[in-house]
């Protein structure tokens, strides 16, 4: 299994190959591999966006996601999971987050992936600030993430 952390905050862009081929490197269990980017949109409603800022509290934010990541171990029978997000300025397209996984098979794979992500995006200290031509606000919690985060049976403490 690999030695790579598996919790990365970072304000530098990260390769999703050279992200996924640490993950399982000497794994030969691993017969799945599941990931999900997510990147900055270019609208958000009917507003441009023509920059993203993410905050987050170093420390904080590692553990929270880390417990995630035991969470999904738990619930899910996965071999290794990966999170790297980006806090700082970024752009419409850039990358902004990645959730890797890897399991024997690609049902366990894909569950704990899209489980990973709902709780990251409900659940990890990060705020998010647009800037629009309106000027910039903070991104408030959607009912959509807590709903999602619901059907795993888990009630985001903002809903």
């Amino acid at each position: 299994m690999s030695l790579q952390p598996r919790v990365s905050i970072q304000t530098a862009d990260f390769d999703l190959a050279a992200e996924v081929s640490a993950l399982h490197a000497g794994d030969g269990g691993v017969g799945a591999i599941v990931s999900f980017t997510g990147t900055v949109r270019q609208r958000s409603g009917d507003a441009s966006i023509s920059a993203m800022e993410l905050e987050h509290y170093p420390g904080m934010t590692e553990r929270a996601i880390e417990a995630m990541i035991d969470a999904a171990l738990a619930r899910f029978d996965i071999r290794g999971a990966r999170v790297v997000h980006r806090v700082g300025l970024l752009q419409p397209l850039e990358q902004i987050v990645l959730v890797a996984v890897t399991s024997a098979h690609r049902g366990q794979a894909f569950q704990a992936c899209e489980f990973l992500m709902d709780y990251l995006k409900t659940q990890a200290p990060f705020w998010k600030k647009e800037t629009t031509p309106a000027g910039a606000h903070w991104v408030d919690a959607r009912v959509a993430d807590d709903q999602a985060l619901a059907r795993w049976g888990i009630k985001a403490p903002n809903a």
